[in-house]
């Protein structure tokens, strides 16, 4: 239920307003004095309960009555050409309409995106039974800067022009599916030499704990569908899916555990350059991976999996 702002009384006060008056004999000029307000008010509430209101819930302040409104008939020929996948622009010239009046029609039927015509996917959602069993890979481009920028500052502050930039470094992160494990480097760009180097080493660093990599997810970005990518796990006996494209839902995990890393650790702090930033990320991992609780895991660390998978 929705209140108005300005509204002093909440709907179970207005019950009691009406019972200290119709029930306890209260004077009007009491009751509007112990609520705070005017005795008109009071007035209109009795009025709605007298009228057989019982709730004394707030009514719409949409007109009941708008002479002008688009018809009807004219409103479902508007759905149904939507439900055709024609866009608004083209609904109007269609029906020489204004675009304004086509948008505000399917915006009353919900049918103001394309996405809105199909039902809501259900969601898909996956665990792997075996740490190794599946390992998301993915890249975050963030801006390399000598002094902090409009994030800190605000936009239009002195010294947080472009010039504080120096290039984009790239975070390449690679997460176990069973167990959320993490491993994460900060590299020069995302080529595929680079991208593959990255690999090697994560495979290195799982195999330290126990974990032997069999299937690696990623996206359809240019250093993962390489050659150089491929013979690299062709030589590892990997296998390697990738996403549909458009569809990063599909490498959600990575995609999420993104988030947390940009929230927790890149965007937590106020540092003063991104060789600060990099410095950072190496307890901030620790903590994730060892002591963090994750909501996915019944609020346990990641490390913690490795001993019950």
């Amino acid at each position: 239920m929705h209140l108005h702002g300005n509204a002093k009384l909440v709907p179970s006060n207005r019950r009691l307003l009406v019972a200290r008056v119709l029930e306890q004999r209260w004077k009007v000029a009491d009751v509007a004095a112990a609520f705070g307000i005017s005795e008109r008010t009071v007035y209109r509430w009795l009025a709605r309960r007298r009228g057989g209101d019982v709730q004394l819930l707030d009514r719409s302040s949409a007109p009941q009555r708008v002479p002008r409104r688009t018809p009807k008939t004219v409103e479902a020929l508007i759905e149904r050409l939507r439900r055709l996948r024609f866009t608004s622009t083209r609904i109007a010239a269609e029906l020489k309409m204004a675009v304004s009046t086509v948008g505000a029609v399917l915006g009353r039927l919900g049918l103001n995106r394309l996405s809105r015509l199909e039902p809501p996917e259900p969601p898909n959602r996956y665990c792997r039974r075996h740490p190794g069993e599946l390992v998301h890979l993915d890249v975050k481009k963030l801006g390399r800067f000598v002094r902090p920028g409009h994030r800190v500052t605000g936009r239009g502050a002195p010294g947080t022009s472009s010039h504080a930039k120096t290039g984009w470094e790239a975070v390449h992160v690679a997460v176990d599916d069973c167990t959320r494990l993490a491993y994460v480097e900060i590299l020069a760009n995302e080529r595929d030499v680079t991208t593959v180097g990255f690999l090697e080493r994560a495979l290195v660093w799982f195999a330290e704990r126990g974990v032997q990599i069999t299937r690696v997810m990623s996206d359809n970005g240019p250093p993962y569908i390489s050659r150089a990518f491929a013979a690299t796990c062709a030589r590892h006996r990997i296998r390697h899916l990738r996403t549909r494209p458009y569809r990063p839902r599909t490498n959600g995990k990575a995609e999420r555990f993104i988030q947390t890393m940009l929230r927790e650790w890149a965007y937590a702090a106020v540092y003063q350059t991104s060789a600060q930033r990099a410095l950072a990320l190496g307890s901030w991992l620790d903590y994730y991976n060892h002591r963090r609780p994750h909501g996915a895991l019944g609020h346990r660390p990641p490390a913690s999996r490795l001993t019950t998978a």
